[in-house]
Order: structure tokens, then C-alpha cells, then sequence
């Protein structure tokens, strides 16, 4: 299966920021990111294990840098140019524009995205 990066179904739409994702990829999701700054999310990950993601990634980042702690309390920055791979437990935030490409198991970050989707319409009401 192939599928061009333009073409990942958009999964969330804000002003200056979208989220592809594609999962059925041997029991893989690609995902492709634009946000204009993210800001610390336990906000929305309030409610999973840790109050943070529980989902593994892997991935690229295209464009700028992404803070990240672990429930450990380690913390390190990704910048444009570097792979990654962000073990259960974590959070992320960014200071400017980002764009990454990410791979995650499709179970555990469909749980994770639906989890998102429930906080954005409670803060929304």
C-alpha cells in the first residue's frame, strides 16, 4: 500500500494546524502534523495513564522543534532534521511552526486521538 502524504486523510482541522493520519499500514498509523505552536498538552491527555500519552511514535521532524517530557521526568528537544522515537509516557510542546511525519501503533494512537477528540469538544462547549 502506498498513499502520497497530501492525500492522508485530515483527521483534526484548526486554524494553522491539520493532522493526516492513515492507519491499516501492517498495524501501523503515518501521520503527518502542521501546528502553528503546541502548546504543553496534559490538558488534553488528562484522563490516560499518567495524564500523558501511552502511545509509542516514531518518526521524522520536518520543520522546527518539539519539546518532550517522560513520566520519568527526563526531558529532551527535537529539531527539523532528526528522526525520534517517543516511548509511552510523554508529552510535547513546541515554542514556533512545526511539521513532522510520525508512525505509531494504529490501536493504542486511535485510543489516544479519540481520547483528544473528547477533550476538544468538552472545551468547546
Amino acid at each position: 500500500m502506498h498513499i502520497k502524504l497530501e492525500n492522508l486523510p485530515i483527521i483534526m482541522e484548526a486554524p494553522g494546524t491539520k493532522m493526516h493520519m492513515q492507519d491499516g499500514l501492517g498495524g501501523m498509523a503515518v501521520s503527518y502534523n502542521e501546528m502553528p505552536v503546541l502548546a504543553s498538552t496534559p490538558n488534553l491527555l488528562e484522563g490516560l495513564p499518567n495524564d500523558s500519552c501511552p502511545c509509542p511514535h516514531w518518526g521524522y521532524m520536518l520543520k522546527g522543534s518539539m519539546h518532550i517530557r517522560y513520566d520519568n521526568g527526563d526531558e529532551e528537544l527535537i529539531n527539523a532534521g532528526e528522526v525520534f522515537y517517543f516511548p509511552a509516557g510523554h508529552i510535547g510542546w513546541t515554542e514556533g511552526e512545526v511539521a513532522w511525519l510520525e508512525f505509531s501503533p494504529e490501536k493504542e494512537v486511535k485510543e489516544v486521538m479519540d481520547h483528544v477528540g473528547r477533550k476538544m469538544q468538552e472545551m468547546n462547549r
